[in-house]
């Protein structure tokens, strides 16, 4: 059964007040900064596999929209984003630069390294590495045509998307414990800043707005779209070929930063909390979409390798972020929250990273720079680098 646009979307809505019902009521999920968007995702994604194994019934949605959402979403980071943050984070970046280009290259060894120790062939284990966790599903139906036409990896795409599937669910999971670890054992000092890039803290759920605060907050992030598909085509005549939550990310930051600093009489008083609502539901949606639209019968046939895979490189991913990431980011606040955030670029995606970061500062206060960061490392860095991995590893 083929569900359609309007009802995957109110389902998606559903599912996402099931997520916070849950989570409401867990003080474990709370305690850990587990998304609700996750909870919710997860619910209905496993509704569905059980419906398949059960009944052999298989329910398919559409989630055009998804794609839309999460242009939303990366638009209001751009427009709240101070480039102040940016010019004194410039150290902080280069090391989160750094060091996912460096996990990379380490992915991609434990993968071909599971592979060996199976018996398959070394290069099957990219699949199960850089290719699918970083690059996630759009870099591996990309890189597919290679393994299969020229190293001859018949099942490559397969065990790609399988990884890919699991890597999303891992990211989605790990990165809160990962921070609320790291604040307890090192006795953090949380931030006071109530003003969050995306939502609002949890227990301050009641924030004054009015509808114009939230019609000029959304009439400037169409301002920001229109701007970052007209970017998204000048860059791509170049030859270049960057994601278009990029452009619109970009985009974001210049519209934000000049009315800020040059037309602040432009800044309608609830603008801020409309555009920090605003994106808190477009992630939150984004993310129940893309979990709910998973489909987990396909992981069968490969669990031995994926299991097997799937534990080495989530066990490096969580001793990289507690002893690496967080240690060389500065061991604060804000280095715990980035450190949240480093499973989701290198297990899930950008966006999943944004969720993890998200559910930390609604219980601990705002991370700015945090939020700036890992934006752009996820969207400018992130693919470019990877590429280049994959090519060396793939001609060794």
């Amino acid at each position: 059964m083929e569900v359609n646009s309007l009802v995957s979307f109110t389902l998606a809505i559903i599912f996402l007040f099931l997520g916070k019902l849950i989570v409401n009521r867990s003080k474990h999920l709370r305690k850990f900064s587990i998304p609700e968007s996750v909870v919710g995702g997860f619910f209905a994604a496993t509704v569905v596999a059980a419906l398949y194994f059960i009944f052999d019934f298989k329910v398919l949605f559409q989630v055009d929209v998804q794609n839309t959402l999460l242009l939303y979403f990366f638009a209001g980071i751009g427009l709240k984003s101070d480039v102040k943050d940016l010019i004194t984070g410039g150290k902080s970046l280069l090391f989160l630069i750094i060091m996912v280009i460096s996990f990379m290259v380490m992915q991609n060894l434990v993968g071909m390294g599971v592979a060996s120790v199976m018996g398959m062939d070394p290069k099957t284990g990219l699949m199960a590495g850089s290719v699918s966790l970083t690059g996630g599903l759009g870099t591996t139906i990309a890189w597919g045509p290679t393994f299969i036409d020229q190293l001859g990896i018949t099942n490559a795409v397969e065990i790609g998307v399988a990884t890919s599937t699991l890597g999303l669910i891992v990211a989605c999971i790990v990165g809160g414990p990962i921070a609320a670890f790291l604040i307890r054992r090192h006795s953090l000092e949380t931030s006071t800043d109530s003003d969050l890039d995306i939502g609002h803290m949890n227990d301050k759920q009641h924030v004054l707005l009015d509808s114009y605060g939230v019609l000029w907050a959304w009439l400037w992030m169409n301002v920001a779209l229109i701007l970052g598909y007209f970017l998204d085509q000048v860059v791509q005549s170049t030859g270049w070929n960057l994601p278009l939550f990029v452009s619109c990310l970009v985009a974001g930051v210049a519209i934000g930063n000049l009315r800020r600093y040059f037309l602040p009489k432009m800044i309608w008083a609830g603008e801020e909390s409309g555009s920090a609502l605003i994106s808190d539901i477009s992630l939150g949606m984004f993310l129940v979409m893309a979990l709910m639209s998973m489909k987990l019968w396909e992981l069968q046939g490969k669990l031995p390798f994926l299991l097997a895979v799937m534990f080495a490189q989530t066990s490096m991913t969580i001793l990289f972020s507690v002893f690496v990431v967080f240690k060389g980011l500065g061991k604060n606040y804000e280095a715990a929250v980035m450190a949240a955030g480093f499973p989701g670029l290198t297990l899930g995606t950008t966006a999943t990273a944004i969720v993890n970061m998200t559910a930390i500062t609604k219980e601990h206060g705002a991370a700015h720079r945090a939020f700036l960061l890992v934006p752009i490392v996820g969207g400018f860095f992130v693919g470019i680098a990877n590429a280049i991995v994959i090519t060396y590893f793939t001609n060794l």
